[in-house]
């Protein structure tokens, strides 16, 4: 199992920091908003009522229900049904559970290249074997579903989907993730970053197909990351042996952190404060991109969603992990190397706008004068 190289990024930051030193963290992807007041007080509230005890194994039915109805004003999808939504304590072990339940040792995961630094690990953890398939920066860094077909094998268990994806910040266009589900395989949707769009809108996977496994959670969108909590939405059959392992492995999720995921999906106070996040977040991510490439960095196609920008760097380096180290100890400036999201990824830089607006022009006037003086 390899580290996660932004983590190693952030925690010599904060060595750092605690030396004295000043960091201006673009590198973690973590909002830097404190979670909406009506979600705490929903959580204070419901301890105080003496909600502190084990929930359902899948989690609480009204919480249940309120994803089924979130799903089906966002994207159209009326059939679920709450039996299908599982809580967890977080989204990375709704990863475990569900590929425990559909892997076999040797089955192959088709993920993109680059992805998320986690997926292949998590594959491997259970004796899979993850499938990369190359997407190109020209591309938005999307799959091409040809280049998928190609890669199917008789091992071939599931597709990984991420839209908007991590690290690139792109969305997987309607049509492509339609010719992704004609190919007949699992198609596991991670769609913890919905919602965090700023031109055009994200589609689930369960608009396309029933033969998919979504990945959700509250970390992102609300800024709850702390607060441990995701679901997955399952079909029928995968209910029972995913149920089993929530109960031997978790027992339930967190009763209070429930209880405020379901004031983040039905408080209109917290659908207006999420706006004004998003407001935010895309005002951040147009001076960054502008930034950037005022700076140097190649961005082809704008990314649309999640806090990311995936900047082509190898005008600098070819080498990011050195040179994320490098910027870190000689401009003060946290980035996350591309080789950390897999070798297509080497070559880039991901910057996250997940800061303030003040916090990201002091890092990027940094990053720029220190690579001044480099080129010398």
């Amino acid at each position: 199992m390899k580290s996660f190289i932004v983590m190693d990024v952030l925690e010599r930051a904060q060595e750092m920091e605690r030396a004295g030193q000043s960091v201006i963290h673009l590198e973690v992807g973590e909002p830097d908003f404190d979670t909406p007041e009506a979600i705490k007080r929903a959580a204070i509230e419901a301890m105080e009522r003496g909600e502190t005890h084990y929930t359902h194994s899948l989690g609480t039915p009204q919480l249940r229900e309120a994803i089924c109805d979130h799903y089906a004003a966002t994207y159209g999808i009326g059939t679920l049904d709450p039996e299908q939504v599982l809580i967890t304590s977080g989204t990375s072990p709704a990863f475990l559970v569900a590929l425990s339940t559909i892997l076999n040792c040797g089955e192959e995961v088709i993920l993109s290249d680059p992805h998320y630094a986690c997926y292949p690990n998590f594959i491997r953890f259970l004796e899979g074997i993850p499938k990369t398939v190359p997407v190109y920066e020209e591309d938005a860094f999307q799959y091409r579903p040809e280049a998928i077909r190609a890669a199917l094998s008789p091992q071939t268990k599931a597709i990984l989907v991420n839209s908007p994806a991590n690290p690139t910040g792109n969305l997987l266009e309607p049509e492509r993730m339609a010719q992704i589900a004609e190919l007949g395989k699992w198609v596991l949707s991670d769609e913890i970053y919905h919602g965090l769009v700023y031109e055009g809108r994200a589609r689930s996977m369960l608009e396309f197909t029933d033969r998919c496994i979504v990945f959700n959670g509250f970390s992102k969108l609300y800024a709850m990351t702390g607060w441990r909590l995701g679901y997955l939405i399952v079909p029928r059959e995968m209910i029972r042996p995913m149920q089993k392992m929530l109960q031997n492995f978790f027992i339930s999720a967190n009763s209070m952190a429930q209880a405020g995921a379901l004031t983040a999906l039905t408080d209109p106070t917290v659908q207006q404060d999420v706006r004004k996040m998003c407001e935010r977040y895309d005002k951040r991510r147009r001076f960054m991109i502008q930034r950037l490439r005022e700076i140097g960095f190649g961005i082809t196609v704008e990314p649309t969603g999640a806090f990311y920008v995936f900047a082509n760097a190898r005008r600098f380096t070819n080498d990011s992990y050195a040179f994320a180290f490098e910027v870190l100890e000689k401009a003060g400036v946290g980035i996350t190397p591309g080789i950390d999201f897999g070798p297509q990824g080497e070559g880039y830089i991901r910057f996250s706008y997940a800061n303030s607006t003040a916090n990201i022009a002091e890092g990027l006037n940094r990053l720029e004068r220190y690579l001044a003086t480099r080129a010398h």
